[in-house]
């Protein structure tokens, strides 16, 4: 939060973009898919071209949201309470 503060950028889009960057690696290794290829008997190596290709497509497109939509908030330097 402090960098976020260096660079005048709105705070709660920082979180988000914190989240978008968590998520977008578990295209690549699904790990809440691993109740799943048990249920149907498949193997992870079954799954990993398929989710690899839905990274490889989403990225851009979430990096190109990231950075436009977080251009549209504006900066409010934090507060501290009294």
């Amino acid at each position: 939060m402090q960098s976020a503060t260096h660079v005048n950028m709105n705070l709660g889009w920082t979180v988000q973009i914190y989240n978008i960057a968590e998520a977008l690696p578990n295209l690549i290794n699904p790990f809440f898919m691993l109740p799943l290829l048990a249920v149907l008997r498949l193997r992870a190596r079954d799954l990993v071209g398929f989710t690899f290709l839905q990274f490889i497509s989403h990225l851009p497109v979430v990096l190109l949201l990231v950075w436009l939509l977080g251009m549209t908030f504006d900066f409010v330097p934090p507060v501290m309470p009294k």
